[in-house]
């Protein structure tokens, strides 16, 4: 059975286990372009900082009562992304898919931008459960594969 998936606001306490599952290896492997060194505590905790005074939709995300990750909605007006990060113990089970749903009903105006690694077939999937399709490739240098990776751009404009 499916957990039941909420969103709320994110709240201190909840940064540990943000920081918890945004340090994790295999996690950063498969995200790619992540903080340089993400075991930095320091730094983690500064840009949770400027995450939460600027004007982005962030929330924690719930699974039956757990923090299990976050997703958010940031940039400037023209330019809004999607991100979100889930805990590895919680991949498959669809937490990312209807969290990234909700928080897209929080966020009504499109369009919506969303960029992945493209061999990162989870994250491509939720992405186009939720309606963005890939509209183009980059390259990137993907600081937790220490190399220049390609990636997809996707776009949700309904």
């Amino acid at each position: 059975m499916a957990p039941h998936v909420t969103l709320r606001e994110v709240t201190d306490s909840d940064l540990p286990d943000f920081f918890r599952h945004m340090s994790d290896p295999e996690s950063n492997r498969m995200a790619a372009f992540t903080a340089k060194d993400p075991t930095d505590r320091a730094a983690f905790d500064a840009h949770w900082v400027r995450i939460r005074a600027s004007d982005a939709v962030t929330r924690t995300v719930l699974a039956d009562g757990v923090v299990v990750g976050h997703a958010a909605v940031y940039g400037p007006a023209e330019e809004r992304e999607v991100t979100y990060c889930i805990d590895r113990g919680y991949w498959g089970r669809g937490i990312a898919t209807a969290a990234l749903l909700a928080l897209l009903e929080l966020v009504p105006k499109r369009p919506l931008a969303a960029r992945t690694a493209a061999d990162n077939a989870g994250s491509i999937r939720v992405l186009e459960k939720c309606g963005f399709t890939v509209i183009g490739n980059d390259r990137g240098f993907a600081n937790a594969r220490g190399a220049e990776i390609d990636e997809l751009l996707l776009i949700l404009t309904r």
